[in-house]
């Protein structure tokens, strides 16, 4: 059993928190809206802090899964952020999509309190955190990573470190580089098989296991047919994403062709008042621009 603390318990953060009491462990969570806060902990038990700087001292493992770059810098380094309560050897888990930028900035603020940083981005929805079956993807230290691991174990099906500080965030970057192409390729599918009188949904079970297979195709095609999209990752968190990766494609020359223009089509999603709708909803752009 290890003393950790969670920071942000939005629709991913909630239900991995809930995991690592199930694993055995001593849990105090933190989150902005302190309701939220109080909800886990009649749910789960644990604690709850009002400062990020409450929940990380004398914790073991410091989890966070908030927003985005200025959110993390935020908890960590803000007025009453973790990292500065933190013990020496203690190990800070960032499971947030951020750049790999001010997760490097991060590493070293950490670095000066003897704390160790691991970025460990996750892919596999609300639905993977409920399950406890997400996929992790780590940068940072070895030993740190081989530290946290055992942690992140509560709520991973697949955690692996990809390199040092940064690594796991570019790992996450080609995550959603590969999602955005996926799901407009589906989508086109999709509404030509409609366009040409066939039926969409047998359309897809016959070819779904086959060269044309993919994790989107199997998990989306019945609710986009069914015009469905309340669930799954938003087009607001995914532009957030795109935009990271299109920056860091620029820094690295790297050239995001087809991501540049699945962005912009997310932005015409937003346009239409998805920006709440889950990613599959570039079918329901096609449908309004025919």
């Amino acid at each position: 059993m290890a003393k950790v603390a969670f920071l942000g318990l939005g629709v991913m953060g909630y239900p991995m928190a809930g995991h690592l009491v199930k694993a055995g462990h001593e849990v105090t969570v933190y989150n902005r809206t302190g309701a939220k806060a109080e909800s886990w902990v009649s749910e789960y038990g644990g604690k709850a802090a009002r400062t990020p700087a409450e929940a990380a001292t004398g914790q073991d493992f410091v989890m966070a899964c908030v927003g985005n770059d200025d959110d993390l810098r935020q908890i960590c380094v803000g007025e009453g952020g973790a990292i500065a309560a933190m013990a020496p050897g203690a190990v800070f888990v960032d499971h947030t999509t951020v750049s790999a930028a001010v997760t490097r900035e991060m590493h070293a603020e950490a670095e000066k309190r003897q704390v160790s940083f691991v970025d460990a981005p996750v892919s596999g929805g609300q639905a993977g955190a409920e399950n406890g079956a997400l996929a992790v993807m780590c940068g940072g230290d070895a030993e740190a990573y081989g530290r946290a691991e055992q942690i992140i174990a509560a709520y991973a099906k697949n955690c692996q470190r990809m390199g040092e500080s940064g690594a796991g965030q570019l790992t996450k970057c080609v995550n959603q580089i590969c999602i955005a192409g996926l799901v407009q390729g589906l989508s086109e599918g999709i509404n030509f098989a409609q366009k040409a009188g066939l039926d969409p949904k047998a359309v897809i079970e016959v070819i779904k296991d086959g060269a044309a297979g993919s994790w989107q195709m199997a998990n989306r095609y019945e609710t986009m047919v069914d015009d469905r999209f309340d669930h799954g990752f938003a087009v607001d968190w995914m532009r957030k994403d795109l935009a990271i990766c299109l920056a860091t494609g620029d820094d690295i020359d790297a050239p995001l062709p087809i991501t540049a223009l699945v962005d912009q089509f997310y932005k015409d999603v937003q346009a239409l008042g998805g920006g709440r709708w889950d990613t599959s909803s570039l079918l329901k752009r096609l449908k309004a621009f025919d």
